[in-house]
């Protein structure tokens, strides 16, 4: 058992005596994370958390334990700190497994030119995992997709990427101009893995369903392997990819809202994150919120409100 990762989800569960709240917090599902506070009190041989009724609350156990689990907590994050100035500075960056290669080149380049003396080590994670490294300290900045619920961080300027469809060029709708999305009809979706990206994925099959399209089939997963062979449509910036159409969105429906996200706001930090939003903005198309287009609602008839 990971002694230390199992005593920072007790004290984040201790502060916020709410099993859903401390698992939206540390960026994962709540069986999960009462399976391990199970585990470390069976570990300890104690009870930590009274769970009877409707709240939570510290035993006498768990209250004396708090304050030595924050402290070991705070050593092992300071010693993790120590190791990383010990061999050169370096700034762990966590990035969406499907932003573009060109974007993250840009990324590493630019930060090594307005940072020198830093070292950028960036490691593809979706945004439900990218919250759980930034609450453990294994990462110290991310470029997280929302909504993303997570008190304990903090947040760079939102940005907004209009999504277009991607389809197989033997698909009709690829001779086709603008798209609407109820113009999908019941083909199948290639998205991200909901437990990757929980929120933008509901988000996105919510406005789905409001403008009329109901995907026959959710698959899961980054390659687009299943759109060229056909299978499936994927919503995606805009590209150009061999064997595939790329096709705008009337009105823009589907945009996916990206920002930089921390728990401790370092110099280094606050470098990449101004980078992150220059470079986001020249390399992805994406958009400051405030001047992002109006989404225009074109309901059909029989289309859900």
């Amino acid at each position: 058992m990971d002694l230390v990762r199992h005593l920072r989800y007790f004290t984040v569960v201790a502060e916020e005596l709410h099993f859903g709240n401390a698992a939206i917090r540390l960026g994962m599902a709540q069986p999960p994370l009462s399976q391990r506070i199970k585990r470390l009190e069976e570990e300890l041989g104690v009870r930590l958390f009274d769970r009877g009724g409707r709240q939570v609350r510290l035993t006498e156990a768990g209250r004396l334990l708090l304050g030595e689990a924050r402290e070991i907590v705070a050593r092992v994050d300071r010693l993790h700190e120590l190791a990383r100035h010990g061999e050169g500075a370096v700034l762990k960056v966590g990035v969406p497994p499907d932003l573009a290669a060109a974007a993250i080149a840009a990324l590493v380049e630019g930060f090594r030119e307005t940072s020198p003396g830093v070292r950028l080590a960036p490691a593809e994670i979706w945004t439900a995992d990218q919250v759980t490294a930034l609450a453990g300290g294994t990462i110290d900045v991310g470029l997280v997709r929302h909504p993303v619920n997570a008190p304990g961080l903090g947040f760079g300027p939102l940005l907004v990427q209009p999504q277009g469809v991607l389809l197989a060029e033997s698909d009709p709708l690829a001779r086709a101009g603008e798209l609407h999305l109820a113009d999908l009809g019941g083909r199948e979706l290639l998205m991200p893995p909901r437990e990757g990206e929980p929120g933008m994925h509901a988000e996105t099959l919510a406005e789905c369903r409001r403008h009329g399209y109901v995907p026959g089939q959710v698959h899961q997963g980054a390659g687009l392997g299943l759109v060229l062979a056909g299978m499936a449509v994927a919503f995606a910036p805009r590209a150009e990819v061999p064997g595939l159409a790329w096709r705008p969105l009337l009105g823009s429906p589907i945009a996916y809202r990206v920002s930089t996200a921390w728990r401790a706001e370092t110099e280094a930090v606050k470098g990449f994150s101004a980078l992150a939003v220059r470079i986001l903005k020249e390399r992805a198309g994406m958009t400051d919120e405030a001047a992002a287009p109006v989404r225009r609602v074109s309901r059909r008839p029989g289309m859900l409100a």
